[in-house]
């Protein structure tokens, strides 16, 4: 299985230009797919919205000080 990743840079971008392209990649995100992004912080107010609606997501900080956050749709309870 392919997963459809999408890759938002936002390290030179001021907010809430990041947000702004999260919440619109989110909106067309198949439900196998990832967006990744690219801050150089953590985005707590994406964090909120993200836990309202129902996704999950993995935070790595890399050696440059860049902040790689993937996120998904949360799976289905098994029902």
């Amino acid at each position: 299985m392919r997963v459809t990743s999408v890759v938002i840079d936002g390290r030179d971008l001021q907010p809430p230009a990041p947000l702004e392209l999260a919440l619109t990649a989110l909106d067309t995100l198949p439900d196998d797919g990832e967006l990744v992004m690219l801050l150089y912080c953590q985005p707590q107010p994406l964090y909120q919205i993200l836990r309202r609606n129902g996704y999950v997501w993995t935070e790595t900080s890399l050696s440059d000080g860049t902040n790689e956050i993937r996120i998904r749709k949360a799976p289905s309870p098994a029902g």
